[in-house]
């Protein structure tokens, strides 16, 4: 049986090869958790960073972002999920094996910090692998030296508690399977310019670094 990387490695591959395909090779989805964490911040955040890696690494990712419970079955339908929030979050047992299975089977998560949720991310991605921890990835993983090299890690997006801006992976048989970005509010700087009202700078480096993310998790990893 094949896995989600192979079908949608494959499927990445043969977006990049045509130069007019009909119509979307494939969709990303938002999570949508439990625990009063506001999942659902950020709503321009993933569509705009879907925009960019078309129009700047010729992928052909459906414009229209879906968002999925974690432990619902449709999840296995998208190859990139995007966490984000800034509180509480909760996965019951079933969520979080569904997750794992997900994940397992060559699925990807993003989770970014928002400000806020880092206590609580950490407790519930141990409900996932409990026999795993997150290590930071050093400057000189390839998920830095994508189409957009990025020699000193992460970039700043906004500033909360004079902290570096980190990024965290979970590895599974040589994969990451889950990239965790703390310190950096990544998904802020996808979001409208008139939100944040961030410089055109600033913006370009976070939705570099996101497009990395995606051609890792889709390409790369």
């Amino acid at each position: 049986m094949k896995t989600i990387k192979i079908i949608f490695g494959l499927i990445a591959i043969g977006s990049l090869l045509s130069l007019a395909p009909a119509k979307p090779s494939y969709k990303f989805a938002v999570l949508k958790y439990n625990g009063g964490g506001d999942w659902y911040a950020n709503p321009t955040s993933l569509p705009n960073l879907v925009k960019f890696c078309n129009t700047e690494l010729s992928m052909n990712i459906d414009s229209d972002v879906d968002e999925v419970a974690v432990g619902d079955a449709n999840l296995f339908n998208y190859p990139f999920v995007h966490m984000t929030g800034h509180g509480n979050v909760v996965f019951n047992q079933s969520e979080a094996a569904n997750l794992r299975t997900y994940l397992m089977a060559g699925g990807f998560l993003h989770i970014d910090d928002n400000y806020g949720m880092d206590k609580f991310v950490r407790t519930e991605i141990k409900k996932v692998f409990p026999q795993k921890e997150l290590v930071e990835l050093p400057f000189s993983h390839p998920i830095y030296k994508q189409s957009f090299p990025f020699s000193q890690g992460l970039p700043k997006i906004h500033e909360h508690d004079n902290k570096a801006a980190q990024g965290f992976g979970i590895i599974e048989n040589g994969r990451v399977v889950l990239f965790y970005t703390y310190e950096t509010d990544l998904g802020d700087g996808w979001e409208d310019q008139d939100v944040h009202n961030d410089s055109p700078e600033l913006r370009q480096k976070a939705l570099k670094m996101g497009a990395n993310i995606v051609q890792f998790a889709m390409m790369g990893n």
